[in-house]
């Protein structure tokens, strides 16, 4: 078992300043040597051009560029590196899991992924310029893999396939310009219906209401349904999915299963969701799709749950109390997983020793 960890990041200001703080805190990271090394034996399939980045951002979240010239800045990059690495827009996505879920007043999901692309930070910023306050976990830095809002809308997304890319915004920064410019789900899936889909995902957004909506987007279309179960694979892009789905399915009847028994209360879907033996949770991680963390959004009280690796008890957040000023109290939060694979954030070599594409 591996011990591993994620640092708890609270700030409260303009996008700018919150881009150079980032920064700063970021250079000389493993996870920026780390990412440096990965550039070096994985090609590109994209460009970035700045003016048609800069364009599509501002259209949806304008202060989200200037976080990323906030982060430039501090890092003394030029902004064409600041994009590849965290605008989100163009930028290729390998197979994953996960696996989504909501209930009576919660939504909840187990983001399954590859150690060495986790980099361990979980987010409060409460911008004072433009946008709304968000808790979660972040991914490229600036993107969101999940997350709730200040008005309690949450969002987090499945992967379906990597097939025929298309020019537009990839997951986690979808995840962040949803968080941050919407209020209600009706918001979100009209923004998703809006934004240009680089790759084939499944977005689950989840608010207040109580309404749930799957949002089921490619560079090709996009479609919307409800539901309260999403694993990793299209119920109505069905020509969009890949072959092989057993697993997705498998997982999705597990839960079904339980919902179709009665309705679970928080704390049993959690523990169907987190406990390793069962048959949600996934070890999977060389293959690119084990658990890594679990997480709980309580919409209607603004708070959350956060567990990283499988058997564990949650570390609870109030986000309500943060929005009105009470700093979260620890630094990091702790958990293990079943693997010897290296975390970005964390430990020398987590980079690829092979060429790989992007």
């Amino acid at each position: 078992m591996k011990k591993i960890h994620s640092d708890i990041l609270q700030f409260r200001g303009n996008h700018y300043d919150f881009g150079f703080w980032q920064g700063e805190l970021l250079k000389d990271s493993l996870t920026i040597k780390n990412r440096e090394k990965q550039w070096k034996v994985r090609i590109p399939r994209f460009t970035v051009e700045e003016k048609e980045v800069k364009e599509a951002i501002i259209r949806f979240a304008p202060g989200v560029w200037d976080e990323l010239v906030g982060m430039r800045d501090a890092l003394e990059w030029d902004m064409k590196r600041g994009l590849m690495e965290f605008g989100g827009y163009r930028l290729d996505y390998v197979k994953s899991g996960c696996s989504i879920m909501t209930g009576e007043d919660y939504f909840i999901r187990n983001y399954d992924y590859h150690p060495k692309t986790y980099e361990g930070r979980y987010v409060f910023f409460q911008p004072t310029d433009q946008g709304y306050a968000i808790m979660g976990p972040s991914q490229r830095v600036t993107g969101r893999m999940d997350g709730m809002n200040e008005r309690g809308l949450v969002l987090g997304y499945n992967f379906m396939h990597r097939k025929k890319p298309g020019d537009g915004f990839i997951c986690c920064m979808i995840g962040r310009l949803i968080l941050e410019s919407c209020a209600t789900v009706g918001e979100a899936v009209e923004m998703l219906q809006e934004i240009p889909h680089r790759h084939s995902f499944s977005y689950i957004v989840y608010d207040q209401s109580g309404q749930t909506y799957v949002v089921e987007a490619s560079p090709r279309g996009v479609e919307v349904r409800q539901a309260q179960v999403c694993t990793n694979h299209f119920e109505m892009l069905t020509k969009e999915n890949r072959n092989h789905l057993a697993d997705s399915k498998r997982r999705m009847d597990i839960i079904k299963k339980q919902q179709d028994t009665g309705s679970l209360s928080s704390q049993e879907a959690f523990r169907l969701m987190n406990d390793s033996q069962g048959g949600v949770f996934s070890k999977l991680y060389k293959d690119w799709a084990g658990t890594i963390h679990t997480s709980v959004y309580f919409p209607k009280e603004l708070k959350s749950w956060f567990a990283l690796g499988g058997d564990q008890q949650p570390e609870e957040f109030d986000f309500k109390k943060w929005l009105s000023g009470d700093d979260i109290q620890i630094e990091r939060i702790l958990g293990e997983v079943d693997t010897d694979i290296p975390f970005v954030h964390m430990d020398e070599g987590a980079y690829w020793g092979f060429k790989n594409k992007l």
